[in-house]
Order: structure tokens, then C-alpha cells, then sequence
């Protein structure tokens, strides 16, 4: 991410702004070579909500059912981009109705008058490819009972919009936003009459980005599980407006494909939501399934690392842990300190979780979501495994994560009943001169998973910066706390007479937490957050607690279904959105 204040930002933004200008100058376009047709997948409850006035984008919510969406004006710069990219137009067309194609119409049309002449936050080449994708997929639904005019104004402001894009996505950074406006791009060359000519340039770049952003393991830098989900959905639409066309899939294009498929369905979870890491949620409803479906690749990760997770999964049962050292500079702007953190699922029911990102509810709340407390693992003294540190100049400034963790061994195995994984990290090793090392064994039946977490000095060097910290606290000890973050629809309660805690989920399964030793067990308050929420969700959390007071500590402590539950559940219940929690 570079710094928006430096002179080269300013300078791109001005010609992203005379490029604009200089494209509603260009021949437009004045038809379709082929009706297209629809793609995206919208929320029918977020269209309703639209429908009704409510604006919920970036995590603010702005109610309005007497004014237009551009007679608002945006809480923030994300809110604005939001509404510039059209995403949107999938929810609306999600309802389908009279009422929800009104609003689109509406909207569209204003967009044009208000900022088809290169005004507006909207034209950037990310935003402008997310922006084409929508308004071409959606054709049909937008089109229907408009007069010439109109439609003339429609396809003119496509066609300029393309021919801003052919200009401007090399100014786009690497990675998720040139997917996007090189994917814009070949879906309007493809489209639009007279624009077959940026169709070549435009492949043979997302080549190159394949290339580069997409390595052996089918991962991405930022290793965001939902970002990598968005990045395979723009090639899987590239590859089939490209089908659609009778033209080639180039090499480079299909082995990207080929690489991603597998990797997103080891990070997905029994419930076929993603896993929570590194500022990714859960993915938006259906589009995994329907990405996964459109690609038509088939195959499942070889046993191992997929873009640095590990997975074990048995019976209704899914664990998915983060297996490797975090993403560092650049790529390390949205990522979080949760090595070896894990988050596991029964069935349709989430129940251990990471907090997940707080992006959307201010600069604390990312912080903190962030941080290695937040996450279901172990944390040292209060410390993180690696620690946020500030680059930038001016008025600029970013948090990228530094003294991350270097050697993350692993190892994916059999156990005796089940699977096994062990995995330890150096995190602590400079701070405290301690290596954290976890066990997980999940039951060949997905009843049960018992952990062990070591915490250990295994060095002499080690051992000796251990003994200086220990000194340092007279002699009490380093403490711990190992946690286990719940979703906030189980039902938690200490049980036991203190020794243990239930866990009860929507769909009628008891589990068990238990530990070994002299530690604390608590159930203390959390948070989940989520993007299509207006606030932190509450929510419990399982600590554990102690101290480490020789070279090496041992916490066992086990997760196991309650023998009265059952082996198969029928778990209907659905949940809607809800813009008030």
C-alpha cells in the first residue's frame, strides 16, 4: 500500500481524474456483441434493506428512504468506494422485483449524470473493473422498459469506462484491485462493440498477475482466505466470458485455476464458510460453492500446507489451523499475529473462532483484531507472536507486522483414533527465549480433538534469556493465557463445579471443554466481528491461565462432544441479516 499523501499518489489520482475526462472524448460503444448474462450473486436480505433506504457499507449504517444513494453523503472514503463499485447492484437483483429494479435504474442512471463525465471517487481502474463487471452482468435486469435515450447513455458511459480502464490499470497495485480492473476489462472488450481490441493487451497482463500473486500452493502474499476467494472468482468469470467467446484459456490462466480450487476447499469449513484469517471473513453467501462449481476443477489439496494452512477434518467435523510464519511487508498491511491459531466448526455450526478483522469498526477495533489475544491460541505476557510496527512518513503511516515468527516447523500425521498435527513457532524466542509448540488430535468420528500445548526453551541461549526474564519478575513466573474464542451463538456455561465448560449449540450438540493441571479455566467476555454488521457481536471466550516457571510447560486439555449427542443432527434454521446487532 503506498502512502496516499506522497507526490506520486497525488500525481496518479490527477491523471486517474484526465484520464476520466479524456475517455468521455472516446467513440463509445453502442451495443452488445452477445447478451450477457448474470453472474454475481446478491443477498436478498441486504437488497430488501436497500430497497428500504438502509445503506449498510463499511460497517456504517445510513438510513435514508427519502433520497437517492448520491444524496447521501458517505461516513468515509471505504463507504464511498462501496457505493462507486456496484457491488450492490447483485442485491437488488437478488430481490428482482419492480420496487429493487427501480432503485437500481434510479441509481444508475444518477451515477451517470453526476460522475459519467470523470467526477467522483469512482473512477479508479479497481472500482471502474468491479463497476463494468456489474452493470454488464446485470444488462437484462437494468435495461428493462428504459427508452433510447437512456440506453444510449448506458452503453456510451461502458464504453468510455472501458476505454478509461485500457488507459489506467496499470496504475493498479498488484494483486486483488488488478484482478479486478484487468477482469473489468476483458469482460467489457469481450462485451461491447468495438472494444475486442483491449482484450489481448488485458490477457496477456492477468497472465502475468497469475504469475506473479499466485504460487505453488494455490495461496496469495496476503494469504486472506477471502481475499484469494475473490481473486479465483475473477478468473473463473474471466475464463468463462472467454469460453463464451470461443476464445483460448491461455496456460498461466488455467494453471491459476487449477492451483486455487483445491487450496479454497481446505480452507473451508464443514458449513462451507471460510476460514477467518488474516483479515478475511467468511466469504459472501454462495459464492465459494458457485466459484468452485463455474471452474469445474474437481481435485482437493494433496495432504499438507494450503497457502499455509493445515486442515483436519472427520465426520460433521472441521479444523483449520494457521500453519505458517504471517505475511511480512506489504503484504502484511491487513494481517494478523495468529500463528498457530485455530478455528474449528460441527456441521453448519461454527464454535471455536478467531475475532476476526475489526476493519470495519474503526482503527482500535482493526488493532485489536489484529493482536494474538484475539485469536484462538496461546499469548506470552501480554505479547503478540509478532508485533505491529509503523512505516510511512509525512502524515502518512501504516502498521505492518515485524519480529514475526521465522521457523513455523509442522507436521500432519496419523495419530492412533484420528489425525494429528503438530506445529510449533519462534515468536517468543527473542522476547522471552520460549518456542510455542501445539498438539491437536481430531477423532477419526469428529467427536473429539485433545491439544497439548508445550511451552518451551530449547536452546542454551534460550534458556538464558528465559532466566533473565524470569529474574526480571522475581522469580513469579511468565504468564499465559491460552484461549479459545466462541461464536456467538454457543451457548456457554462453566460447569463441573469450575473443572470444565459446556457448550451448546443451535443445533442441539453438547460439547465439552476440559483441562489437565493446576491452571485457571474462565469464561470471560469477547467479541466476533464481521463486516456486515454495525458493531462488534459479544460474545465468551474459554482462558486458560498460568505461569511458566521452568524451561518447559505443559497444558493438555481436550474438546469432545457430549456422549448423549447425536451421531447425525437435522439442522435446518437459518439466519437472516440483522442491521441492529
Amino acid at each position: 500500500m503506498s502512502n496516499p499523501d506522497s507526490p506520486s499518489a497525488r500525481w496518479t489520482r490527477l491523471m486517474h481524474r484526465v484520464h476520466a475526462r479524456g475517455s468521455t472524448l472516446a467513440r463509445p460503444a453502442t451495443a452488445f456483441t452477445s447478451m450477457p448474462e448474470p453472474r454475481t450473486i446478491g443477498s436478498y436480505a441486504k437488497g430488501k434493506q436497500l430497497v428500504a433506504g438502509n445503506f449498510l457499507f463499511a460497517g456504517h449504517l445510513v438510513t435514508a428512504p427519502d433520497r437517492g444513494m448520491w444524496e447521501i453523503a458517505p461516513p468515509d472514503d471505504v463507504f464511498d468506494a462501496d457505493l462507486h463499485g456496484f457491488a450492490w447492484l447483485d442485491d437488488l437483483a437478488a430481490v428482482g422485483d419492480p420496487a429493487a429494479r427501480g432503485k437500481a435504474q434510479d441509481w444508475l442512471w444518477s451515477w451517470i449524470d453526476r460522475f459519467g463525465t470523470g467526477r467522483g471517487a469512482g473512477w479508479t481502474p479497481d472500482l471502474t473493473g468491479r463497476r463494468l463487471i456489474r452493470w454488464i452482468n446485470h444488462a437484462p435486469f437494468l435495461l428493462r422498459g428504459r427508452d433510447g435515450d437512456q440506453s444510449r447513455a448506458y452503453y456510451r458511459s461502458l464504453g468510455q469506462q472501458t476505454i478509461f480502464l485500457s488507459r489506467r490499470w496499470k496504475k493498479t497495485a498488484p494483486g486483488l484491485p488488478r484482478f479486478e480492473a484487468l477482469t473489468g476489462l476483458i469482460y467489457a472488450g469481450l462485451a461491447l462493440e468495438g472494444m475486442r481490441r483491449h482484450v489481448a493487451p488485458a490477457l496477456a497482463a492477468l497472465d502475468r498477475e497469475c504469475r506473479a500473486q499466485v504460487d505453488e500452493q494455490g495461496g496469495i502474499p496476503t494469504r486472506n482466505p477471502e481475499e484469494l476467494l475473490e481473486v479465483f472468482t475473477l478468473l473463473t468469470w474471466a475464463a468463462t466470458a472467454l469460453a463464451e467467446a470461443e476464445m483460448p484459456l491461455s496456460k498461466d490462466h488455467t494453471a491459476a485455476v487449477e492451483r486455487i480450487a483445491p487450496t479454497l476447499r481446505t480452507l473451508r469449513h464443514a458449513d462451507g464458510g471460510l476460514a477467518r484469517f488474516h483479515g478475511g471473513g467468511r466469504g459472501l453467501e454462495g459464492r465459494l460453492d458457485h466459484a468452485l462449481a463455474e471452474s469445474q476443477v474437481k481435485t482437493s489439496q494433496p495432504d499438507g500446507l494450503s497457502m499455509g494452512y493445515a486442515r483436519l477434518s472427520a465426520g460433521r467435523t472441521s479444523v483449520i489451523v494457521d500453519a505458517s510464519p504471517p505475511p511480512t511487508g506489504v503484504a502484511s498491511v491487513n494481517a494478523h499475529a495468529s500463528t498457530l491459531a485455530f478455528e474449528m466448526t460441527s456441521g453448519r455450526r461454527p464454535v471455536i473462532v478467531n475475532c476476526g478483522s475489526g476493519a470495519s469498526f474503526g482503527e482500535d477495533w482493526r488493532r485489536a483484531g489484529r493482536a494474538t489475544p484475539s485469536h484462538s491460541t496461546l499469548s506470552l505476557d501480554k505479547y503478540s507472536s509478532a508485533r505491529l510496527g509503523e512505516v510511512g512518513s509525512g502524515n502518512w503511516r501504516e502498521e505492518q507486522l515485524i519480529d514475526t515468527p521465522k521457523e513455523v516447523p509442522i507436521e500432519i500425521s496419523p495419530a492412533p483414533d484420528g489425525l494429528r498435527f503438530q506445529g510449533g513457532h519462534d515468536g517468543y524466542v527473542r522476547t522471552h527465549g520460549l518456542t510455542h509448540a501445539r498438539t491437536l488430535e481430531l477423532t477419526f468420528d469428529g467427536r473429539g480433538m485433545v491439544g497439548e500445548e508445550l511451552i518451551i526453551a530449547l536452546e542454551d541461549t534460550h534458556k538464558k534469556r528465559f532466566d533473565r526474564v524470569l529474574d526480571a519478575k522475581s522469580l513469579q513466573g511468565v504468564p499465559f493465557d491460552l484461549r479459545f474464542h466462541l461464536h456467538p451463538e454457543v451457548d456457554a456455561a462453566v460447569d463441573m463445579g469450575g473443572a470444565a465448560v459446556s457448550l451448546a449449540l443451535k443445533s442441539g450438540e453438547i460439547w465439552i471443554f476440559r483441562h489437565e493441571g493446576v491452571f485457571d479455566l474462565a469464561l470471560e467476555p469477547s467479541v466476533y466481528l464481521e463486516k456486515s454488521r454495525l458493531k462488534p457481536r459479544a460474545t465468551k471466550q474459554v482462558v486458560l491461565s498460568g505461569v511458566a516457571l521452568e524451561y518447559a510447560t505443559r497444558i493438555r486439555w481436550s474438546l469432545a462432544k457430549a456422549q448423549d449427542s447425536a451421531i447425525a443432527i437435522r439442522d435446518l434454521n437459518r439466519d437472516e441479516l440483522d442491521l441492529t446487532t
